[in-house]
């Protein structure tokens, strides 16, 4: 029985369809993209960050983006985390580990009503909305004519499903200790709950 999902979603330009170390894409869908390769579709669990692939590659497929690569700075990152806190108020998520690093990230969440996808657009809709309001939002020189801004997250996410203690364990360690993979600090979120076996 599920018990919480491991997920991961980027920022816009972090990990497209067409990444040579994989995605969870099946098509590409802008032109500018396809010329880079098709969609390559994994369904591994582990994470691919680390294999090795052509980054010459992979960074010139990111400046024929639509709009430039985001990279969340630390006052973004602290409006996100209140935009993540409206939609656990809204909806009553309970999340177990947190990580909001400069290009995607990681959440422990555990099961609710709600299937993760549609959790995931409603914390990244609130994100959002709090970028935006604070008026840091990533992509505010893109604005739309109807005075919107394009989103500053990719399409979709990864996640696992997490079936017991051991795993739901695992994956919480696992973005606990993400960021210090990036040489920052660990993050203490006051909106997370530990999780109590």
């Amino acid at each position: 029985m599920i018990r919480a999902y491991h997920v991961v979603f980027g920022a816009y330009g972090f990990w497209l369809p067409n990444d040579p170390r994989g995605s969870w894409s099946e098509f590409v869908r802008s032109w500018e993209l396809v010329c880079f390769g098709k969609a390559a579709k994994v369904s591994t669990r582990r994470s691919l960050a680390a294999d090795p692939h052509d980054r010459q590659l992979r960074g010139a497929a990111k400046g024929e983006l639509k709009y430039p690569v985001v990279q969340f700075t630390g006052p973004q990152a602290l409006a996100i985390a209140q935009g993540f806190r409206r939609g656990m108020d809204e909806s009553a998520y309970v999340l177990h580990a947190c990580s909001i690093l400069s290009e995607h990230v990681h959440l422990v969440v555990a099961r609710h009503a709600r299937k993760v996808e549609q959790i995931i657009g409603h914390m990244k809709g609130r994100a959002s909305q709090q970028l935006t309001k604070e008026g840091i939002h990533p992509l505010a020189s893109h604005g739309k004519p109807d005075g919107t801004y394009p989103s500053p997250w990719a399409d979709g996410c990864w996640k696992v499903y997490l079936n017991d203690d051991r795993q739901v364990a695992n994956a919480i360690r696992y973005v606990q200790e993400n960021p210090i993979h990036e040489g920052k600090p660990r993050q203490q979120w006051s909106f997370v709950t530990p999780y109590n076996v």
